[in-house]
């Protein structure tokens, strides 16, 4: 997580591919410019997420020609004709054109997408802003406070912060009207199906059941089946799998453990079991997905 200070006339382009970016407005007004869609102007207190690898320009604004591009790898190129460019590194986790700028932004940025997240995220729109009079952000003082400081831990401290505004940032948005949640978010709050739902996410190397299941839910085996089915789209076990599979996918990429670890991890008996079940979905070995991501 960064701190992004700049004095008008200022414009970045965001090149970098990035699966989610979260910004919050601290001091003065920034236009975020998609490449496609409409501009978005954000105040103090409003948090904006963009959902990558689509491209866009945060600027003072619409019209200011972008002076740097920051691409892949977090790497920032210089646009307006000079070897350096006018936006540098300004000293701890800050960076821009000058610390005490009319403009200042909170920016934190996710670098993978996970396949858990993913069935969050990509129900969201390309770029969305919770303005401060619909939705105060209650960690925006915190994370100002946290990304001066230089003590040990730090960083860790910062990313788990912005875990918890990523978080309380999607619940603020898919409350709204206007917001297309998943079907199994919106399930979530059913009495039957939700409790359903935090069973087979909490514990997914559970031999789980149909008649299990509707005995923790306190319904029939049929009942539950079908408000299921109805609620999320899909039978129950049918979503077991695919969040046993998306776990499976996740940890591929972001552990070291062997393929029978993981099997056991996430409900499969055997690293047989889960590659059958794995390549049957993702169309690739998990040994190849773990190469491809890697």
């Amino acid at each position: 997580m960064i701190r992004a200070c700049f004095d008008p006339p200022w414009s970045v382009r965001i090149a970098d591919e990035a699966p989610l970016s979260v910004m919050i407005m601290v001091r003065g007004t920034a236009w975020i410019v998609p490449d496609s869609g409409e501009p978005q102007l954000i105040r103090p207190g409003d948090v904006a997420v963009a959902r990558g690898p689509d491209h866009y320009t945060v600027a003072d604004e619409q019209d200011t020609p972008p002076r740097a591009e920051i691409r892949p790898g977090e790497r920032c190129v210089p646009l307006d004709g000079t070897p350096i460019g006018r936006y540098r590194d300004l000293g701890l986790r800050t960076w821009g054109e000058t610390l005490d700028g009319g403009a200042e932004m909170l920016i934190g940025t996710y670098q993978a997408h996970g396949e858990i997240t993913g069935r969050l995220l990509d129900a969201l729109p390309p770029l969305l802003v919770l303005p401060t009079e619909v939705w105060d952000c209650p960690l925006t003082p915190l994370l100002a406070d946290e990304i001066a400081k230089d003590e040990p831990g730090q960083d860790v401290v910062l990313d788990r912060l912005l875990d918890l505004l990523m978080i309380a940032t999607l619940r603020a948005w898919f409350s709204r009207p206007e917001a297309e949640a998943p079907a199994w978010y919106r399930a979530m709050g059913d009495p039957v199906v939700g409790q359903a739902l935090r069973l087979l996410q909490d514990d997914p190397a559970h031999p789980w059941t149909i008649a299990a299941l509707a005995a923790k839910a306190g319904v029939s085996r049929a009942a539950l089946a079908r408000r299921f089915t109805e609620l999320v789209g899909e039978p129950p076990m049918a979503y077991l799998t695919g969040w046993r599979l998306a776990l499976a996918a996740d940890l591929l990429r972001d552990s070291g453990q062997t393929i029978a670890a993981i099997a056991r991890r996430v409900g499969y008996g055997s690293a047989f079991a889960l590659s059958s079940a794995f390549k049957r979905v993702y169309g690739v070995s998990p040994q190849e997905h773990r190469s491809r991501v890697a």
